[in-house]
């Protein structure tokens, strides 16, 4: 295990929580839910039929100590769920609850809306979409957020920012055209984010072919707007823009082409793509040229956390998406 991962694990440890696998009977889901018991990250709930998710396990000598289990198959347990759920929310009917609650995806969101586990992990046999629908539609999105987003975390070598040779970067995984709301919404997530994972004080620039007006285009304005906004929705978080990279990051290009003062010019942690164009294009760039470790894509704004596994992701690399998951749920996201 790399250092990041390996101090993301031990961050995770002190405050240890809840998570639901709803693939549980996935080899590499049952490995990692055996290394969150081995490395104390949390409790795993399986959700599944507890003797043939046993029988998997021990196929494949994985040791299911410290497991708990919801088994969706049993009408009588759905049943259950379904008027406790609809005693708390009306969204859904019982019988829709009852009836949706046979997907273990689904039956997870039901548990992590019900507070019955603390984040959910899913995605090695789902897809991302499913994963992203399943989620919206049941836990639903984060207050002043109005998409689905997703943060990676750079480690560049020779990079030296204000979190020394670390970066925030987002969008890269979801949205391919975001509207101002959509950004802001990206920028408030990333920052909720960063702060819980990393510790950091996030300062948050949204990136452009321009900076504070030295180019117009139409499209500008969509990121100014996403400025005012997060001012408006969540006036702590430091913000600011339209910033070309440079001027987001490196101190003596932001003093000559930022003539105002700024908290985030030259300074900023988290980057902003304007779409998952540039975004794709840019993390891939860092990754190529630059040599970076990138981790994640972490998922987020969902008002609980729900993380999403890379189908062909390593039981090492999916530990360390459950353990930033499990710090993100220890502080509220």
């Amino acid at each position: 295990m790399n250092d990041f991962l390996k101090k993301m694990t031990d961050k995770a440890k002190e405050n240890p929580k809840i998570i639901a696998f709803p693939e549980a009977t996935n080899v590499d889901i049952l490995r990692t839910a055996q290394q969150v018991v081995i490395t104390g990250i949390g409790f795993p709930m399986m959700i599944g039929n507890k003797e043939i998710i046993e029988q998997i396990a021990d196929k494949n000598g994985v040791s299911t100590n410290g497991f708990q289990y919801f088994d969706f198959n049993d009408e009588e347990v759905r049943q259950l769920l379904a008027e406790e759920y609809t005693g708390k929310f009306s969204d859904f009917s019982a019988k829709t609850v009852a009836r949706k609650a046979k997907d273990p995806v689904r039956c997870a969101m039901f548990l992590l809306k019900l507070n019955k586990v603390d984040c959910t992990a899913a995605g090695k046999e789902y897809s991302t979409g499913d994963v992203i629908f399943e989620a919206m539609s049941i836990v639903g999105l984060q207050e002043g957020v109005e998409s689905v987003s997703s943060l990676g975390i750079a480690d560049i070598p020779g990079f030296n920012g204000s979190e020394g040779t670390m970066l925030g970067l987002a969008d890269c995984a979801i949205t391919a055209q975001p509207d101002a709301k959509d950004l802001a919404g990206i920028a408030i997530a990333s920052a909720d984010t960063a702060k819980a994972l990393l510790g950091w004080e996030p300062r948050v620039a949204m990136l452009s072919f321009s900076t504070c007006g030295s180019a117009e285009h139409e499209s500008l304005e969509t990121v100014r707007e996403s400025v005012e906004l997060v001012h408006k929705l969540r006036p702590e978080i430091k913000v600011d823009g339209e910033f070309q990279l440079d001027s987001a990051i490196i101190p003596g290009v932001a003093e000559k082409k930022v003539k105002r003062d700024s908290e985030v010019a030259g300074k900023a942690n988290i980057v902003i793509f304007p779409n998952l164009h540039a975004g794709n294009i840019g993390v891939k760039m860092i990754q190529i040229f630059g040599h970076a470790n990138a981790y994640g894509p972490v998922l987020q704004g969902f008002a609980k956390p729900v993380c999403d596994f890379s189908r062909s992701a390593p039981v090492e690399e999916m530990l360390g998406n459950v353990a930033m998951l499990v710090i993100r749920a220890a502080g509220g996201r």
